[in-house]
């Protein structure tokens, strides 16, 4: 009985193990087929991605971009800039570097690089510093002004963002730097040598005497050093630019 059992149970065991076999093989054989499949198409696939080549359109956003970067660039340092420091040099370098940034950033923009690497473009030239001529503070604002409106203006935004930043970047240079509105300070150090009258109860005399001098409207002035050898001091004198 115990003989017969183990019977039926060993061809039951081998009747399943051959109903799933060909079922087994098939799937084999269907993994294999597709995996041979995706083999065959994938080199295709490769050599049709490495014979693209990225292509850059210059087309109306371009145009509109560069046009309103321009138009800015104008307000700001022909109008609000140049009227007050007069510097030729510092001009050339603003415009050149904000067409730079514009360019490379749309070309970067246009192209499978992330913008990641337009950003950290723009980290790099904003850290540029000149060893030939020492470059004021509000230079280096200029001159980080420029980079901003050239990456804002390249990185393909509608209109009105485009309009509203540039806005924002005009209106507040106009008054904080604009004449208009608040009066330009200009400062320069003399050497005096009537050091009598570097005394406190003497300093309306010391003023009188500066401006007529120097012919500035000198409204404050601070002394910087004094040489009681010479009998020579350093003054700083500030009078308002007209």
């Amino acid at each position: 009985m115990t003989y017969i059992k183990n019977l039926l149970i060993t061809i039951l065991f081998l009747g399943t193990l051959a109903g799933t076999t060909p079922a087994y093989s098939q799937v084999n054989q269907t993994v294999s087929t597709d995996t041979l499949a995706i083999a065959k198409t994938a080199p295709a696939t490769a050599i049709k991605t490495e014979n693209e080549k990225e292509v850059v359109v210059i087309n109306k956003k371009f145009a509109l971009g560069i046009g309103i970067d321009i138009a800015s660039m104008l307000l700001i340092f022909g109008l609000i800039y140049f009227p007050n420091y007069r510097n030729k040099e510092f001009m050339f370098t603003f415009f050149l570097f904000n067409i730079i940034i514009f360019i490379i950033t749309f070309v970067l923009n246009k192209t499978n690089i992330s913008m990641g690497a337009a950003f950290g473009l723009f980290a790099v030239f904003s850290m540029l510093r000149y060893r030939t001529e020492g470059i004021s503070m509000k230079e280096m604002t200029y001159l980080l002004i420029a980079i901003a409106l050239g990456l804002i203006n390249a990185i393909g935004l509608t209109l009105v963002p485009i309009l509203v930043f540039n806005f924002i970047f005009v209106t507040f240079i106009f008054i904080l730097d604009h004449p208009m509105v608040f009066k330009q300070e200009v400062s320069k150090t003399v050497l005096y040598e009537n050091i009598d009258n570097i005394r406190p109860e003497n300093h309306n005399l010391l003023m009188e005497d500066l401006r007529k001098r120097t012919g500035f409207d000198i409204h404050r002035f601070s002394i910087s050093s004094f040489d009681f050898l010479k009998d020579s001091t350093s003054i700083t004198i500030y009078y308002y630019k007209k």
